[in-house]
């Protein structure tokens, strides 16, 4: 048996299931790996400093761990070329570091000089075997070139990525910068002559000749750029043209943005802010093409132009009529860029969505969804099924990039296309493999975030994440565990697939003390799937990091709440930190409030809670309310006894109980006459077929209305086939249970959580029970509770059904023999 280090950054991974140990720990070979990774993170390692190199096991029955040591073997030099580019990068949008290029260029020469040296060092042939050993043991050049692409194929340039759309027409030349656009080079001596001209005249020269020579000066090579911007006689060149700038055409002073587009001018520039404020001023005078090609301009600059876009987007309010193709996808990928969604455009985008949309090209229409979801644009269910019907028909002659953009507007404006899904299903699990991280992680959250369950394409991202992981930034790793976690899929390689993502959290530690709501993310993720990492969740439950919380754009208290209330249920002998009581007590306050407004008012949980009160003598048989406050959806419970019989339990106030009791539990000849024949003495048929209701339309938390399960629609017929009610009046004011719920056993009870669930509880179209509520069900069994379901698919069309028909599925729902047995 081999012996392996697995998910050796974290000394206390808790998985609640029976394990049985089939792998050690070496703690020789974690010690020398910790140095090492100590000096590639040094953000991260004080934090784990008293950590140990094992892994301890709440409960270590039957843990397997599935090895595969090529799924690691990587070379020192890609580790040290990961490490470095985990370490140095920034979390954000872009992934390309600005030492990258040269970091991959150096690293490569130092691998093909190596070779010819061994080779020359060698020349008799008794030395063939440790000509082979040396060989083997340096990286080869090919190995080197498959690590430079890898590395390319994974790098997503946020700034050029999106304008890829732009090579697909002539039209966008004149709309935007083109930064491969052939220049002459200008030689050196030239360039030096024209800044002596520059100290010499000192601004006398004319806009003109000024233009001519920020172009000519641009065309230096690019390795000259950085000391030209730094030169004092370029800079007294900027001065002169800052001084002169009212002068200059609108084309000049277009041509010397662009130059400094060419030269990287830092966005903060003195020429660059009074460029900007003579184009604010210009707009009016200016035509659309040319604002157009300046946004895009300040955009190549990454400089932020509130005030010109706010102009710019005023300028084609007015001129909408006007726009062609190429104009509106430019306009729409300024919005995207510029994060802002100007509201008096909204009905116009979408109605010149629908004009332009059988004429865009695959790369514009995923440009369009890119622009809307950078600009949390607004966009309505009809229009986005028009874009999804368009893309699904030509999905596998689409560039991923641009399918990933139509996703992440899909998931955005939470629209159930099932074509599209079942069409990505069938193309993306091959192309996952060439798919950067990225990528990868928003066909994941989409995935997710629509509760669309596909094993085929959720099973290709498993297998492919290992050996990618050191890409994902802290937002990346969170969104895959949480993806996982929310559609309770554990892949074929889970264990290598979960410990490389626990390990890239620890890596990413110092991250989440910028973005917290990450680490939570990941957490919570893991905690659906009975996998507690504790010394991650040791540092979430800090007060300090609790105090980070605060400071989040999101509401994170629940998720702290539901984290830490899981870990005291599944995790008894966890030690670590834990969240406040009066943390605690807030949020079970806040919880609850809103279930009384928004939850315990719905009207499938009323009809049953007043068909069980009914049913089983009343309101102290019943209580309607959350058992697990974290888990933030409700229950109904019920104790019976174990011969079958309800016990009172909800006994809040005697005397009005009794109220309630005398009231609600009267056996009447009218009460006997419709449970028996589903009809009133003073009611007609219709009137009691009226009383049940139809339940309003359940909000759509992540993943629209599904309709899956309406075909299970149990029919009156069938169901009391299957339950009939055996009734007499008792002085126990109940139903009498069957007598196979008769059983010989000392007093005791059982404590039944009737679940009453809604579509959002399930995967998309299936009876795929979601990562919340299994981890719900799982925590209310381990409390003593048998949980008993009325499923909507069931239970939905029923509210339309005559109340004896009703109380018939309640009554076998409640008094199920396998429910007594299974206690017992």
């Amino acid at each position: 048996m081999a012996t392996v280090l697995i998910c050796r950054r974290f000394p206390r991974l808790s998985r609640v299931t029976a394990f049985s140990t089939t792998a050690k720990c070496k703690a020789e070979s974690g010690s020398s790996k910790s140095e090492q990774e100590k000096e590639e993170n040094p953000e991260t390692a004080n934090t784990r400093s008293e950590s140990a190199a094992t892994i301890q096991l709440l409960n270590p029955l039957d843990y397997r761990v599935l090895y595969n040591p090529s799924a690691y073997a990587k070379s020192r030099a890609a580790s040290q070329q990961h490490a470095a580019r985990s370490s140095g990068q920034a979390l954000g949008d872009t992934f390309t570091s600005p030492g990258k290029a040269q970091v991959q260029h150096t690293f490569s020469n130092a691998s093909s000089q190596a070779l010819p040296s061994v080779r020359n060092a060698l020349p008799k042939p008794k030395s063939k075997p440790l000509l082979k050993q040396t060989i083997s043991a340096c990286p080869s050049v090919a190995q080197t070139k498959e690590e430079a692409e890898k590395d390319k194929r994974e790098m997503h340039d946020s700034k050029e990525d999106p304008r890829m759309f732009q090579n697909g027409r002539p039209e966008y030349k004149s709309l935007s910068y083109d930064k491969f656009e052939p220049v002459e080079t200008l030689p050196l001596e030239e360039g030096d002559s024209i800044l002596h001209s520059v100290a010499v005249c000192k601004g006398s020269q004319s806009p003109g000749t000024i233009t001519d020579y920020f172009c000519k000066l641009s065309r230096l090579p690019v390795e000259q750029h950085a000391a030209l911007v730094s030169e004092p006689r370029f800079n007294t060149l900027c001065r002169c043209a800052v001084k002169n700038i009212r002068l200059f055409s609108t084309s000049e002073l277009v041509d010397i943005l662009k130059a400094c587009v060419r030269l990287v001018v830092p966005p903060t520039h003195p020429l660059l802010n009074a460029c900007e404020n003579e184009f604010c001023r210009r707009v009016w005078d200016m035509n659309l093409d040319q604002l157009l090609l300046v946004a895009d301009c300040w955009r190549c600059l990454e400089r932020s132009v509130p005030s010109y876009l706010s102009i710019l987007f005023s300028y084609a309010n007015m001129h909408w009529k006007d726009l062609t193709l190429p104009q509106f996808v430019q306009l729409l990928y300024i919005i995207g860029e510029g994060r802002r969604s100007p509201a008096d455009l909204t009905q116009k985008v979408e109605s010149m969505i629908l004009k332009y949309l059988d004429s865009f090209m695959l790369e514009e229409v995923g440009a369009v969804c890119l622009g809307l979801f950078k600009s949390l644009s607004g966009i309505s269910d009809h229009v986005m099924r028009k874009i999804a019907d368009r893309v699904y028909l030509q999905m596998e002659d689409m560039s991923t990039y641009a399918l990933v953009n139509v996703l992440k507007l899909l998931r955005y404006s939470r629209v159930d296309h099932l074509p599209l899904l079942k069409e990505l299903g069938k193309v993306i699990p091959t192309r996952i493999p060439t798919v950067n991280i990225q990528g990868i992680m928003h066909i994941t959250l989409t995935c997710s975030s629509l509760h669309y369950f596909d094993e085929g394409i959720m099973a290709a991202v498993a297998m492919s994440l290992p050996s990618k992981v050191t890409y994902c930034r802290s937002k990346d790793a969170a969104k895959f565990l949480w993806s996982f976690g929310c559609l309770d899929y554990e892949p074929p390689n889970e264990e290598e697939f979960y410990c490389s993502l626990i390990e890239q959290m620890h890596r990413k530690l110092h991250e989440f003390r910028k973005y917290p709501e990450h680490l939570l993310t990941g957490l919570l993720g893991l905690a659906f799937v009975k996998r507690f990492p504790e010394d991650l969740i040791d540092y979430a439950l800090r007060d300090e990091f609790v105090q980070k919380t605060r400071g989040s754009k999101y509401e994170l208290k629940k998720d702290l709440f539901t984290l830490s209330k899981s870990v005291e249920i599944e995790c008894p002998s966890y030690q670590g930190s834990r969240l406040s009581p009066q943390l605690y007590q807030e949020m079970t306050e806040m919880v609850l409030n809103f279930a009384e407004q928004e939850i315990y008012v719905r009207p499938e949980i009323v009809e049953a809670v007043s068909l069980l009160e009914s049913m089983l003598g009343g309101p102290e048989y019943v209580k309607n309310h959350m058992i697990l406050p974290h888990t933030r959806s409700s229950d109904l419970e019920v104790h019976l006894a174990m011969d079958g019989h309800p016990i009172p339990f909800n006994l809040k106030d005697p005397i009005t109980d009794k109220k309630l009791k005398d009231f609600g539990v009267s056996l009447t000849d009218d009460l006997m006459a419709q449970l028996i024949k589903g009809t009133s003495s003073s009611q007609s048929p219709v009137e009691v077929e009226n009383e049940a209701r139809t339940p309003g339309q359940e909000g759509r938390e992540e993943a629209g209305t599904p309709n899956a399960g309406d075909s299970a629609v149990l029919s009156g017929g069938a169901l009391l086939a299957d339950a009939r009610l055996q009734v007499e009046p008792k002085s126990e004011c109940c139903l009498e249970v069957p007598p196979s719920l008769t059983l010989d056993r000392q007093p005791r009870q059982v404590k039944l959580a009737i679940q009453v669930s809604n579509r959002n509880h399930y995967c998309y179209c299936s009876k795929r029970l979601l990562g919340l509520h299994c981890l719900k069900r799982r925590q209310l069994q381990q409390l003593g509770y048998v949980v008993v379901e009325l499923p909507f698919w069931e239970w939905f069309p029923l509210l339309k059904r005559t109340r004896l028909e009703k109380l018939s599925y309640l009554h076998y729902k409640v008094f199920d023999p396998a429910l007594l047995s299974r206690a017992g």
